[in-house]
């Protein structure tokens, strides 16, 4: 059973925003008055439903899970390809549940030291120059840099080395940390389960680095 997976998004945000403000919004012109009703259509074809294709599963560039790894999905893009591209896929959440941030990874062919690659998805306003913290199970961490920052958040696009990987098939949970541009003295820490990342590690796709 395929599902659509959310995004960690502030677009989606805007868009309900905007459309809320449109219903409130009022003016002082005075209002229109309807137009008189038309005839109806002389001919029945032009009232007829002809209705529309009826769709079953994921739409064109929608992401989906294809299947689920205990606290990983192996998250999709719906292509015109006769095989869809997939990555291995969190998203963490906040104390309230809300989501915070997304971790997408693949395995990367010919990647040197790397042998997977990993986006990571945080907050707009986190502190760029603070970089971006992993560690497992409380062990000491690794820093990396942030790459850009767009509308939906700010990324950081990670190699991940042979040691890396074997780390997080033994561990538990792994911990990624932020620092808030707001707030650069404060530390947002934010857990990110290992449950199932060795079997959907081993299935995700393989990258060329070519």
């Amino acid at each position: 059973m395929f599902r659509t997976i959310c995004t960690v998004s502030a677009v989606a945000l805007l868009t309900m925003t905007t459309a809320a403000l449109a219903q409130t919004t009022t003016t002082e012109a005075p209002a229109a008055e309807a137009p008189a009703a038309e005839a109806p259509a002389t001919t029945g074809e032009a009232q007829l439903d002809l209705g529309q294709p009826a769709t079953d599963g994921p739409q064109m560039g929608e992401r989906y899970s294809k299947q689920k790894f205990d606290d990983w999905d192996l998250a999709c893009i719906k292509t015109e390809q006769e095989t869809d591209p997939c990555s291995l896929l969190q998203i963490l959440t906040g104390e309230d549940n809300t989501p915070m941030a997304e971790v997408s990874l693949f395995r990367i062919k010919d990647g040197n030291q790397a042998v997977a690659g990993a986006t990571v998805v945080v907050p707009l306003e986190t502190l760029l120059p603070a970089q971006l913290t992993i560690s497992i199970d409380g062990a000491p961490g690794k820093r990396y840099n942030y790459s850009f920052c767009n509308p939906i958040g700010c990324v950081a696009q990670i190699g991940l080395t042979e040691a890396d990987i074997a780390a997080f098939k033994k561990g538990k949970i792994a911990q990624i940390s932020l620092r808030p541009a707001p707030a650069p003295d404060q530390v947002v820490t934010l857990d990110m389960s290992l449950k199932g990342f060795t079997a959907g590690y081993n299935v995700v796709d393989v990258v060329s680095n070519n």
